[in-house]
């Protein structure tokens, strides 16, 4: 009996053995053919795909590592479930949580909701967004700004962030430069690199995009009133 267990748990570590170098060897694939930083690789609700978590986003690739594919799969079988959305809104709240404490916080006195904003010092809609803080703050909204330099890493925004990022007084200097105001250049250890990079894994394209208390992305601009309704409906 002994020498039987020994050998169903000889051969199931072998199995487990033989599926790590099969997951080793697809997320190198992926890596070398197509540049992308693979973070996780686990299996999908569909038998012979295999779900990519990547610095771009989440993808998924067939077992023997032939296809590659950019799709969202649904669950008919319970009530169309968007079962890459849900994927991904657990991404983002775990995101969320590491960035807790890099977040520019702007914070309701009579909080009812608690939202993560995707922003840009220059992109126009982050702006108006902005202007429109302490009107938000008023409805009982908590605004947790993260760095999206719409540009990329080498653009003159991602440095201006940099400083507001780096500076004394986040909150004014984030203000100020939506205003159009010099911000002093400064450097720091930041994230504001590891920031975008977690924006592009969940599905942000631009700015603002904004993330609910489930998770739930809505791209673009919404005006503080209307984006009330929808947290109180939700």
């Amino acid at each position: 009996m002994i020498k039987k267990l020994i050998s169903i748990l000889a051969l199931t570590t072998a199995s487990i053995g033989v599926v790590h170098a099969q997951d080793d060897a697809l997320k190198q694939k992926l890596e070398n053919v197509l540049g992308m930083n693979v973070t996780a690789l686990a299996d999908s609700p569909v038998a012979g795909l295999k779900q990519a978590t990547t610095d771009r986003g989440l993808f998924y690739v067939s077992d023997n590592g032939r296809y590659f594919m950019q799709a969202r799969i649904f669950d008919m079988q319970n009530g169309m479930q968007n079962i890459t959305e849900s994927a991904l809104a657990d991404m983002r709240l775990d995101g969320i949580k590491k960035f807790k404490d890099d977040a520019i916080r702007f914070e309701a006195k009579n909080e009812k909701h608690e939202i993560t904003v995707f922003t840009d010092t220059t992109c126009g809609y982050c702006r108006k967004m902005h202007k429109e803080i302490d009107q938000l703050n008023a409805l009982g909204i908590t605004v947790n700004y993260l760095a999206f330099p719409r540009n990329g890493l080498d653009s003159p925004t991602y440095k201006e962030m940099v400083s507001v990022w780096c500076a004394d007084d986040t909150k004014a200097a984030l203000t100020n430069a939506k205003q159009d105001k010099d911000i002093a250049p400064t450097q720091c250890e930041n994230t504001v690199a590891e920031q975008y990079q977690f924006g592009q894994s969940v599905g942000v394209t631009g700015t603002p995009n904004i993330i609910l208390d489930d998770g739930t992305l809505i791209p673009g601009y919404q005006p503080a009133g209307m984006l009330s309704q929808a947290l109180d409906a939700e």
